[in-house]
């Protein structure tokens, strides 16, 4: 199932241009970030079977090594189990948001849309690039691994592809105002409790959130004033919003949701693990 080698030829630098004209007009800038990205990424995915693309939560800009610990557990997790196939796989991570202030000011507003309406051009951004290198790769199977709001827009882009089959995704404690809009598909597994303590984000416990949220910039002071400063996502206290890999109702759905659609490398998929 691997990929064909493709090389860099100059219709598939001609068609990454093409598509960065289409999602971002004359922002030249924002076409050649997309360009650059997705011709990066088909030259390291040749001769793979697998892209795993992580959507990270929050703000959607945290590099792997400062994620939560747990949720890097769980890509963690998800590259060690697919390792075990024999598959081969790459993992890369989509930033749906800048990293500056001013670049998360900008976008509040966009990320408020997507929150409480469902709504996101960059859904459809993401969207467009998965399409192009499914379209290129047609052995290639991709898939999205998101938590927390990276699980719903994981969710969302898989909405704005449809029928493509060789998408998957991995979601865990998604936003409960996104649940009504959610859809579920034998591609799409989705995880909203860890089995050791009910989310509250997720089950729309209001209050339980509100507290969590709320009190993270005086646990961010705090930690300041003690000499111990910390990300503000890490004062975040919402107990059961975690999903770490060590807790079996998480890495054993996980597990059985790779064994069902990716099986093991030139064996039968009833064979894995």
């Amino acid at each position: 199932m691997a990929t064909t080698e493709i090389g860099l030829t100059p219709i598939l630098v001609e068609e990454a241009n093409l598509l960065g004209q289409q999602l971002f007009g004359k922002n030249t800038r924002r076409r050649a970030e997309l360009t650059n990205r997705l011709l990066d990424i088909c030259t390291r995915v040749q001769g793979k079977d697998i892209l795993l693309i992580h959507n990270p939560g929050g703000w959607g800009r945290t590099p792997l090594d400062n994620l939560l610990e747990w949720e890097r557990s769980i890509t963690d997790g998800v590259v060690t189990t697919v390792g075990r196939t024999g598959y081969s796989w790459l993992l890369v991570q989509h930033f749906r948001n800048g990293n500056s202030i001013w670049a998360r000011m900008r976008d509040m507003k966009e990320e408020a849309n997507f929150l409480f309406k469902g709504t996101s051009r960059k859904v459809a951004e993401m969207a467009a690039e998965v399409e192009f290198i499914a379209r290129r790769f047609n052995n290639l199977k991709i898939l999205l691994i998101g938590a927390s709001q990276g699980a719903a827009f994981s969710n969302a882009v898989l909405r704005q592809i449809g029928e493509r089959h060789q998408v998957y995704s991995i979601e865990l404690g998604i936003f409960f105002p996104h649940m009504s809009r959610r859809v579920i598909t034998e591609r799409t597994l989705a995880i909203d409790d860890n089995g050791q303590i009910p989310d509250p984000v997720s089950h729309g416990k209001l209050l339980v959130s509100f507290k969590a949220y709320i009190g993270a910039p005086y646990r961010w002071i705090k930690y300041w004033l003690h000499g111990q400063p910390k990300k503000l996502a890490y004062c975040v206290n919402a107990p059961g919003h975690d999903y770490n890999w060590t807790y079996p109702m998480v890495h054993e759905h996980i597990e059985e949701f790779l064994k069902i659609n990716f099986g093991t490398k030139d064996k039968p998929k009833e064979s894995l693990l």
